[in-house]
């Protein structure tokens, strides 16, 4: 008896644990500079930056980078968008307008904290902060990360569930996964893809009035299946700076010329055979190889594309993911064997010195 209350203490402490990692990585978070000449000339902090997650995931995707501004000066915030860190079922009625708000929020709260106001975000955070820097003249710089700047025109038709979805409910998915992750939604909504593609609209509509002309530094992937990075590149070009960089991960670095950004791009070349990585993906920018979750011997692996429709390697892929090849979910990648979506950066290390360069080259 005394062995078994022992167990069973034992596994509530363990869940326990489970559900506040859970907690502390699905609330918004805040720190201060580490950097002991911080101090701002008319607010507590000189540089203070928001960071903004992606679509499905929440602010723990952010905290290596948020690690990487503190660690150089910058007093960091990181949002929770409406409709994330709870439950996949709250973006069904979510619209772009609140996310749009709940970064212009944190925007003034970082603004009265901070003599200089900088934006990053990952994904869609990055595509709402690029909004929120065309509204805001406070704004320093940015900060992007794999931005949604353009997306695929498929997402102008997720609408259209609501024909039938009052009358099968089951319409207004896109997919319906067994969300094993406690820091990323796995079953995603059509309403998201929806509200995601009138925020691109909403953008552009408003890149057409004006450019920017403020540092901006981006990082991208040609491996990327979820963003239309070509749109990134074009965004760059644009939007010219001369302190602008841009990093882009690629498997062939000859497919543009250096011209899409003023010269000044760093080519990382994305695919290490040794590690069995072929190519670089959407959710692997922004994390470290040692993070715990998602990292080289993360507790997580990403192998949702393959639930329902191929069983055995959905299995495969879960229980022995050191055996799996990693990259994104591309037909020629599935077609060599049993692939993982990569969900950190083997090049985080690098990542961190360019951006410390650049910050310290800041105007």
């Amino acid at each position: 008896m005394i062995s078994k209350v022992r167990s069973v203490t034992a596994q509530d402490a363990l869940q326990q644990a489970d559900l506040h990692k859970a907690i502390d990585g699905n609330c918004p978070f805040e720190l201060n500079p580490l950097a002991t000449d911080a101090a701002g000339k008319e607010k507590p902090w000189r540089r203070g930056i928001l960071l903004t997650h992606g679509l499905s995931d929440s602010p723990y995707i952010m905290r290596h980078l948020a690690d990487v501004f503190q660690e150089n000066g910058f007093r960091v915030m990181a949002v929770l968008l409406p409709g994330h860190g709870t439950r996949p079922g709250d973006l069904l009625d979510v619209t772009w307008q609140e996310w749009a708000k709940a970064v212009a929020y944190g925007t003034d709260k970082l603004a009265a904290e901070v003599d200089e106001v900088y934006l990053g975000g990952y994904s869609a955070g990055g595509a709402l902060s690029i909004y929120q820097s065309l509204q805001d003249q406070r704004v320093r710089g940015l900060f992007l990360f794999a931005p949604a700047i353009g997306i695929t025109h498929r997402a102008a038709f997720a609408r259209l569930h609501k024909l039938v979805s009052w009358l099968v409910p089951c319409m207004k998915w896109v997919d319906i996964k067994p969300d094993n992750d406690i820091y990323k939604y796995e079953s995603f909504a059509k309403n998201t893809a929806t509200q995601m593609y009138q925020l691109t609209l909403a953008l552009g509509a408003e890149l057409k009035q004006r450019v920017l002309n403020i540092p901006i530094f981006t990082v991208a992937s040609m491996d990327d299946k979820t963003v239309n990075t070509v749109s990134t590149l074009e965004f760059m070009a644009q939007h010219e700076n001369a302190s602008n960089k841009l990093i882009l991960y690629s498997k062939d670095t000859t497919q543009f010329s250096n011209n899409v950004s003023g010269g000044n791009i760093e080519w990382v070349n994305s695919f290490i055979p040794e590690q069995k990585i072929l190519g670089s993906a959407h959710t692997a920018i922004l994390v470290s190889p040692d993070d715990e979750h998602y990292g080289v011997h993360g507790n997580y692996a990403n192998c949702i594309h393959y639930y329902r429709d191929n069983m055995e390697k959905y299995v495969a892929c879960t229980m022995h993911p050191s055996e799996c090849w990693l990259g994104e979910i591309l037909e020629k990648n599935l077609e060599i064997g049993v692939l993982r979506r990569l969900m950190y950066n083997p090049n985080f290390a690098a990542l961190k010195k360019s951006l410390k360069l650049f910050i310290d080259n800041l105007p």
